[in-house]
Parts: C-alpha cells; sequence; structure tokens
C-alpha cells in the first residue's frame, strides 16, 4: 500500500486531506509541523509527502530542503496560497515534484498525487533504478586509465557490495568525494540516503549535536528536538569526509557508534539503534596523527576496516588527457566542445598539480572561459600556472663530439618554435619561456620572416 504523509499546521486541512486519501486506498500519515513530518520520514519512510508551505516556526520550503538533502527520491508535493507562484517556483527547483495552489479542489489534488506515482512507477519500468543512481553520484565520472586508477577502480568494485567501513585516503583534490559516492551507488544501500558530514566544518560544540542530534532545552538555542546525521543516515550510508579534523573527545563518541551502533542525542537519555554504512575520508596521515596524540588508534582501526589509497595526479599523468577532454565536455556550451592544441597536454603533463584533479578542473574552467576561440592553446593558460612549467619537461641534450653552431641552433628552436604556434608569436615565445619581447628581438637578430605575425 502507497503511504503518503501530510504536513499541515490546520487540523481541518489534514482531516480533509486524510479522508480523502483514506478513500483512495492510501495510507495516510500526517504531521502539524516541520520537525513532526521530518521524525516521520525517518521512521516511517513515507513514498510521497504533501507538505504545506505556510507553517508556524518552520515554513514548508525549509522543510523541503531538510528532506531533499537526505531522501532526494521522494515524492514532495508542494501546498502553497494562491497567487504565491514564487514560492512555488523555488520548491521546483529545491526539488519538489509538483505544487498546488489553495484553495483546491480535493479531486484535483487527488490526480496529482496519482500521476506522481504512475510517473515514479514508470521510472522504475523503463530505466535501471540503479543506474540512475550510479549516475547521479558520479561513478561514470572516476575518469582514468592509468595502472594507479585501474587499482582504485577495481577495490571499489570489490568493496561497494559489502558493508565494510572504508577509509578513503589521499591529497586533497584527488577525488575522495567522487570515490565515496561511487561506493554508495553500486552498495547494497542505494536506495537509502548518502549523507555527508564535514568534520571539518564545525566546532567540536556543534559537532556532537550535528552528528547525533539534540533534544529540545538541550543548550541554548535548542528550541526544537533535532535529528543528528547517524539518524538521518539510518539503512543508508554516512559520509564522514575530513575525519582527522575531529577532536578527541568527538572522536570517543563516535567509536562508541561504530562498535555498538548505538547513541543518545545530546540531552536525551533514549538510546537509539541505527544501522548505517560508514566511509570515512582524510588528507592526513592518521598514523602520524596517531604518533603525535591526536587520533586515536582504536578508531583507526575501527574505520580502516577496507583502506583505499587514491594517488595524486602527478602520479597518474597518463590520466590528464582523458581528464582534460572530460571537463571540456562538461563545460560545453549549445552542445559545441572546445579543443586544447597538443602543446596545451604537454603542459599539463610537466606539471606538479598541487591542487590534483580539483586544479586541473579549475584552470581548465578558466580556460574555457577565457579563451573565445575554438581551439585552446597555451596563451591561455594563467600566469601562474606557467611559471609551475617553466623548465619542466625539457629534454637532457648532449654537445656532439664534433661541436654544434650555438646560433644555428638558437634559431633553428626560434623558427621550430614560430611553426608550431602557426605564426602566433606570443604562443611561440610561450614555447621557449621567453616573453614576447625577448622573442622579437631574437628574431629581428637572425633575420627570421615574421610576415606571419600577431
Amino acid at each position: 500500500m502507497k503511504k503518503v504523509l501530510v504536513v499541515d499546521d490546520e487540523a481541518n486541512m489534514r482531516w480533509a486531506l486524510e479522508k480523502a486519501l483514506l478513500k483512495e486506498g492510501y495510507e495516510v500519515l500526517t504531521a502539524a509541523n516541520g520537525q513532526t513530518a521530518l521524525d516521520a520520514i525517518l521512521s516511517e519512510r513515507p513514498d510521497l509527502v504533501l507538505l504545506d508551505f505556510k507553517m508556524s516556526k518552520v515554513n514548508g520550503i525549509e522543510v523541503l530542503r531538510e528532506i531533499t538533502s537526505f531522501t532526494p527520491q521522494l515524492i514532495v508535493i508542494m501546498m502553497t496560497a494562491h497567487g504565491n507562484t514564487a514560492i512555488a517556483v523555488e520548491a521546483m527547483k529545491l526539488g519538489a515534484y509538483d505544487y498546488i495552489m489553495k484553495p483546491f479542489d480535493i479531486d484535483e489534488l487527488l490526480l496529482t498525487v496519482e500521476k506522481a506515482f504512475e510517473l515514479r512507477d514508470l521510472r522504475q519500468q523503463v530505466n535501471s533504478p540503479k543506474q540512475e543512481v550510479m549516475e547521479q553520484q558520479g561513478w561514470e565520472q572516476m575518469v582514468g586509465q592509468s595502472a594507479p586508477m585501474r587499482s582504485v577502480l577495481n577495490l571499489v568494485k570489490r568493496v561497494a557490495p559489502t558493508s565494510a567501513t572504508v577509509l578513503l585516503q589521499g591529497e586533497s583534490g584527488t577525488g575522495k568525494e567522487l570515490v565515496a559516492h561511487a561506493i554508495y551507488s553500486l552498495s547494497s544501500r542505494w536506495e537509502g540516503p548518502l549523507i555527508r558530514v564535514n568534520c571539518a566544518a564545525l566546532p567540536e560544540s556543534l559537532m556532537e549535536s550535528e552528528l547525533f542530534g539534540h533534544e529540545k532545552g538541550a543548550f541554548t538555542g535548542a528550541h526544537a528536538r533535532k535529528a543528528g546525521r547517524f539518524e538521518l543516515a539510518d539503512g543508508g550510508t554516512l559520509f564522514l569526509d575530513e575525519i582527522g579534523e575531529l577532536s578527541l573527545g568527538v572522536q570517543a563518541k563516535l567509536l562508541r557508534v561504530l562498535q555498538e551502533r548505538t547513541f543518545e542525542r545530546v540531552g536525551g537519555v533514549k538510546t537509539l539503534k541505527v544501522d548505517v554504512r560508514i566511509i570515512a575520508a582524510t588528507n592526513k596521515d592518521l598514523l602520524e596523527e596517531i604518533k603525535d596524540g591526536r587520533f586515536r588508534e582504536d578508531l583507526f582501526y575501527r574505520l580502516s576496516v577496507f583502506p583505499i589509497n587514491l594517488p595524486p595526479l602527478r602520479e597518474r599523468i597518463e590520466d590528464i588527457p582523458l581528464l582534460a577532454q572530460h571537463f571540456l565536455e562538461k563545460l560545453s556550451l549549445n552542445g559545441e566542445t572546445k579543443r586544447f592544441r597538443e602543446e596545451v597536454i604537454e603542459r599539463f603533463k610537466h606539471y606538479d598539480w598541487p591542487g590534483n584533479v580539483r586544479e586541473l578542473q579549475n584552470i581548465i574552467e578558466r580556460m574555457v572561459i577565457l579563451c573565445p576561440y575554438q581551439e585552446i592553446g597555451v596563451e591561455w593558460i594563467p600566469d601562474l600556472f606557467m611559471k609551475g612549467t617553466q623548465g619542466k619537461g625539457a629534454q637532457a641534450f648532449t654537445l656532439p663530439s664534433e661541436g654544434i653552431s650555438l646560433e644555428e641552433l638558437e634559431k633553428t628552436l626560434l623558427e621550430q618554435a614560430l611553426e608550431r604556434a602557426d605564426g602566433n608569436q606570443t604562443h611561440a615565445a610561450q614555447l621557449l619561456g621567453l616573453s614576447r619581447h625577448a622573442y622579437l628581438y631574437r628574431l629581428e637578430k637572425y633575420g627570421i620572416d615574421r610576415k606571419n605575425r600577431r
């Protein structure tokens, strides 16, 4: 039986909707406010929510944001006052399936509900739900054919179907969140929520409440009971990003949840039990953190049941052309994808990439925005990046036994650079690590034809 949750602070409206929905054969739940609704979603798992916008304390848009953050697949139909189209549009942008204006005809609302379920059922018949989730979570965006990336992909495929706790380790920008999404997408929990916590974003005083929730009145500002991230992730996956930033106090509480799968809300006495898979990530060396007394050894071994180390970009250079093309396609406008000249890819290959894949993506996005042409040359690479590539990748040169003319060698290099740059002297100068002024001076010095000057 399909389950519908009606959320409205008007008792008469709840009664009328409940009566009509029951008559149509739906199982009906009701909630008078947003917090009660969120609790019902966690405990009862409804198939559809009828959500009123105008409610006391917390309005429907705020409740919708909470719903879509941990159960994006849940169907939500917003009910709002007639003429309030701005609210309706915002609700649709946030993920609501549809909206209906008050006062409405009850048959109109029932038809909207029926069509929402029909569309959901049709999608499930036509598409593979698992494939749909995989695409949303970025499995197909894990680009790479290098040996280090093939190893990572193999580990992901092996661990995903299990319930093992995973620890992702690697430098910032290596794609730890993307890998976490892929593990979730391929797991048996793909229909459940994926909840992310950035452990570096909140101070210790708030982190405990964020993870475990709190009861009303537990501390100043706790005006209502709040479900924590562990509750929201029940039946799904909890991604603890930057786990190395947690304080020792919170680490101790986290260890208990990992061991017993139980906890209490802050200020509460009721013990709650959850079924949650943990994926943790860090850019720190946790063994060094343990030696320095900043990370608990027992927690480390609880988290690293299945460790996966993500390689930095400088160790997977052969993936750079694939990644560059991938980002160009993502940034394409009007279906037209720009392309890089080969020398741009060569510059990319001879850079250390301290910011890893994220830095590559940012630089490519900047170049696509700045370059007005279909083909992107090295002249559009940011200056700071160019400084980081100068002198790298140059092949060693051995002086021939019979000697060589230094002037002839310099002239040949100047001509080759001009030819490779298709007459673009700024580009040619960059290929040789020269300023444009210095390059033009050398052209004049050797009498090299500049008829293609730009």
